[in-house]
């Protein structure tokens, strides 16, 4: 992976792309304050380091038929490395589960499942989430409306940003 030291153009450039992942490059290059060619640079070696890990539409779930957004704690009964790194598997692939954290505290994992209905999501808990091994507990909280969404970290305009990946 290449090394980026950040500045405040990548700054700028960073900030821009987490608001709005479908900018076209010369917009871009005018927001961060350069010609778009340098621009188009920065961002494959934003790219590159890994500070940008892809872009994504923001889909409305509802419109997709998807009513239901239910946050899911799971306690696992066993906990080596192999037990957690199995679930982790398990969730992989059940596209119902959209994120997906380890946890410490009262929980192993904590899931965002979305649902067309509770009939589906009832299917989903039984059918898939119980009858997986390793599980000693399950606890569900539905959403009932989402206050805030803001995707990614916040993002100022300075140069002093704390980051793991330089090296």
């Amino acid at each position: 992976m290449k090394h980026v030291k950040l500045d405040r153009t990548d700054i700028r450039i960073l900030r821009e792309l987490q608001h709005d992942g479908s900018i076209t490059n010369v917009e871009l290059a005018k927001k961060a304050g350069i010609s778009p060619p340098p621009c188009l640079r920065r961002v494959k070696a934003l790219e590159e380091a890994g500070y940008i890990r892809g872009y994504h539409a923001d889909i409305a779930a509802d419109k997709m038929g998807f009513g239901i957004t239910v946050f899911t704690m799971i306690a696992l009964t066993n906990h080596t490395e192999s037990d957690i790194a199995h679930f982790a598997k398990l969730i992989e692939g059940w596209p119902q589960v959209r994120e997906s954290y380890l946890m410490t505290g009262d929980c192993d994992y904590l899931l965002k499942i979305v649902a067309e209905d509770w009939e589906a999501f009832q299917k989903f808990v039984t059918s898939q989430l119980t009858g997986a091994p390793n599980i000693a507990h399950i606890k569900s909280m539905p959403a009932m409306r989402r206050n805030k969404f803001c995707p990614g970290v916040p993002i100022e305009d300075r140069v002093e940003v704390k980051n793991e990946a330089r090296g």
